[in-house]
């Protein structure tokens, strides 16, 4: 059970270069910096180490990276495959990768480097924004637009068209021809405002979490409905239903990590067992929030169970075979018995629907079952 909790569930070049992959023609260290912002960098310790992880990298994408060291320092992230760069400049995010993909617009060359920025894509434009450019990348829920290239400035160049196209300033077939002509007028050195950096600032707040589309789901303490949605009940009841959801999601979590280990046939038969019924409950649960009028509350309390329940299965995860089963049972016994304890100490209490006491007795007994079908597990686990 792991104290009750929900587990909750999720990366320029010199003249001759850019006239190859047709990328731009001044390399992105001699360009000027982005709009409203200053590279910073780490000492040349830090960089000298990162160089000789990219020591045997191809040539173009090495090209990449050491420009994007030139300009910004050492990365945050460093490994064999990639580097990545937070919060630098304009940028949420940089990533140089060593693998190269071919890309054949506006003319063919090898993308291996993305930048990203907070940006609210509007649903409505993404279908535009793929046709615009394969190497756009959006991330509605986490609020982020990505471009990847193999030069800066051209992934700077995409990012305003792809904002033009958000805005309805272009179509899709006008940035791709906008595209190409700022592309030669950058390789024959002009230098147009749409390569050399931003021309908006990136979102503020541009996550977007989305809705629930399952009758009963919670919502996060805060949001609209969030708590009693009829008179006859109020945030005590949407809490307790967030709880008693988080135990079910905990459960059903640790079950199905336990389905992937080879166990004692009789603790893979009891998470089995946990897994549908705690499933099931979970579903009942959802429904009678719905029949009460009381959208479940996911408050800072039962978020914070959720987390110290993520940190302790994420303990069990590297354990294989015998060792997680008995780890797997140990943690029922003492989340079990911790359930019991909230239900008999807290939950009763704030409960106040009559419908919603009856589901927590029924709970109690199911979870008291439970516990005792652990404890004879464990005490076998033991001889």
């Amino acid at each position: 059970m792991l104290r009750f909790t929900h587990l909750a569930f999720r990366f320029a070049a010199v003249t001759a270069v850019a006239l190859t992959v047709g990328c731009s023609a001044p390399t992105e260290a001699e360009r000027p910096a982005a709009a409203g912002s200053q590279p910073v960098k780490t000492d040349s310790a830090d960089r000298s180490d990162v160089k000789k992880l990219i020591a045997d990298w191809p040539n173009r994408p090495s090209l990449g990276a050491n420009q994007m060291l030139a300009k910004y320092g050492a990365p945050q992230e460093a490994t064999a495959e990639k580097l990545v760069w937070h919060n630098q400049g304009p940028y949420k995010r940089i990533v140089v990768t060593r693998l190269e993909i071919p890309h054949d617009f506006p003319k063919p060359h090898m993308d291996f480097m993305a930048h990203t920025i907070d940006y609210r894509v509007p649903a409505d434009k993404a279908n535009a924004l793929m046709a615009y450019d394969g190497s756009v990348t959006i991330d509605r829920t986490a609020g982020e637009i990505s471009a990847r290239c193999d030069l800066e400035g051209h992934n700077i160049l995409t990012l305003n068209l792809a904002h033009d196209i958000a805005t309805g300033k272009k179509s899709a077939e006008q940035a791709r021809k906008a595209f190409g002509e700022n592309v030669v007028q950058d390789v024959l050195g002009n230098n147009p405002p749409y390569v050399t950096a931003l021309q908006f600032q990136p979102s503020p707040s541009p996550a977007d979490p989305d809705t629930p589309v399952i009758p009963g789901s919670p919502k996060r303490m805060g949001s609209e409905g969030a708590v009693g949605t009829s008179g006859s009940n109020d945030a005590g009841d949407a809490e307790v239903l967030g709880f008693i959801g988080a135990v079910d999601d905990n459960e059903i979590l640790a079950a199905a990590e336990a389905a992937k280990e080879k166990l004692n046939p009789q603790i893979a038969s009891y998470a089995l067992m946990l897994h549908k019924a705690h499933g099931q409950h979970l579903v009942d649960t959802m429904k009678l929030g719905v029949k009460i009028g009381v959208t479940p509350a996911d408050t800072e309390a039962v978020d914070k169970l959720r987390v110290k329940g993520a940190g302790e299965l994420a303990a069990l995860v590297p354990l294989d075979g015998d060792e997680f089963g008995r780890a797997y049972i140990d943690a029922m016994v003492k989340g079990h018995t911790e359930v019991v304890s909230m239900i008999d100490s807290q939950l009763m209490k704030n409960a106040r629907n009559a419908d919603l006491q009856q589901h927590l007795k029924a709970t109690r007994d199911a979870v008291a079952t439970h516990l005792e079908e652990a404890k004879r597990l464990q005490a076998e686990t033991k001889r």
